[in-house]
């Protein structure tokens, strides 16, 4: 999975914190960077002016520039037609086509990224399975062709999770890679400063917990959209595991066995139970530990809850569960962590064949 941040020269950052942005999510092994060439409330002069400072940064730490760009794009750079030639000079690797195109033109765009080593990006929010047709009948060059959600400053106007899967998923099947929005916290874009998601249920989320639920659902880039991110949230996207379910979890037991086994990363079962996920590998990795699980925290079992057979289950011993549906408490059982509300809702993309793993404060 890639992650990216997103530079909009000309409007909150000045030119010091656009590099140290840049500087910082270098460091930390982001590879992507998302502008836009037509946000109306940008101070022109400044982005014409910065632009090729972002560039040579971003060219000195081998980081793709992916530029948002629509028919007035070519207005205001004083194009007289478009051109991935000189989008190239620029320094832009990928042009992200807003709108005012079509599936032949397109096409024919992607055939001469091939050429010049570029990139065409769709935009992944509006695609349709008639335009993926066109696109296929125009002989469109497919591996040059990679797609991107919007994000959506309003509130109430971010797309709903079945959307966005629905999108995602006739774009995979096309071979299109996909990526996708989450908003920061620490320093918003104007105009509005309400966080810039793709998913409107993540407006308000901490950048972790929307990035992981982006990575369960199975998202290939995922990218900051907000204008100034801290440290720490850049650090937390980076450190997001890929095509997994990372949940954040409440320890409750000091037992160094059991919590050594929670670090692991789990498989969910195959033949997937009705009250619980369970993990496929976890009786084996204590068998490998060479140690046993005493009781202790035999409580009730409630949604959530993470819990580990103990030795009185005899071979069941190292059996790892996450509750789907409340359990009584069990003598053979010990409460071993527990999901917080926040994080219960991950629990429904632990689908059979899944890995899914936790992380502890």
């Amino acid at each position: 999975m890639q992650t990216g941040i997103s530079v909009y020269p000309g409007l909150d950052n000045n030119r010091k914190e656009n590099l140290h942005l840049i500087e910082s999510a270098a460091k930390l092994g982001v590879t992507r960077i998302f502008t836009s060439l037509h946000i109306p409330e940008s101070n022109t002069a400044i982005l014409k002016e910065e632009f090729n400072d972002i560039v040579q940064t971003a060219r000195h730490h081998n980081m793709e520039i992916i530029a948002d760009v629509s028919p007035a794009t070519l207005n205001f750079l004083g194009m007289h037609r478009f051109s991935l030639s000189a989008f190239q000079f620029m320094g832009i690797h990928t042009i992200r086509i807003d709108y005012g195109y079509g599936a032949s033109y397109i096409a024919e765009l992607s055939r001469n990224a091939q050429k010049q080593n570029m990139k065409i990006q769709l935009n992944a929010s509006t695609i349709t399975g008639k335009f993926l047709t066109d696109l296929l009948q125009e002989k469109a060059a497919f591996e040059w062709i990679d797609a991107l959600h919007n994000f959506y400053p309003r509130e109430g106007t971010g797309l709903s999770e079945a959307t966005l899967v629905r999108k995602t998923a006739m774009l995979h099947k096309a071979g299109i890679s996909v990526g996708s929005f989450i908003p920061c916290q620490y320093r918003r874009r104007s105009p509005l400063r309400r966080g810039l998601p793709t998913l409107e249920m993540h407006r308000d989320f901490t950048p972790s917990l929307a990035a992981r639920h982006l990575s369960a659902i199975g998202m290939d880039s995922i990218f900051i959209g907000d204008s100034l991110p801290s440290e720490q949230e850049l650090r937390t996207l980076t450190q997001t595991p890929p095509n997994q379910v990372t949940m954040r979890a409440e320890l409750m037991t000091n037992d160094p066995v059991q919590r050594e086994l929670l670090t692991h990363i789990f498989t969910a079962r195959l033949d997937e139970a009705r009250d619980a996920v369970r993990a496929q590998e976890s009786r084996t990795i204590l068998k490998e530990l060479g140690q046993e699980i005493k009781p202790e925290n035999q409580k009730m079992r409630a949604y959530g809850a993470i819990t580990l057979d103990n030795k009185k289950y005899g071979r069941y011993m190292g059996e790892l569960q996450i509750m789907k549906h409340p359990q009584p408490a069990d003598m053979r059982v010990n409460v071993a962590a527990m999901l917080p509300e926040e994080e219960q809702f991950l629990i429904n993309y632990i689908i059979p064949g899944k890995k899914f793993a936790f992380q502890f404060d």
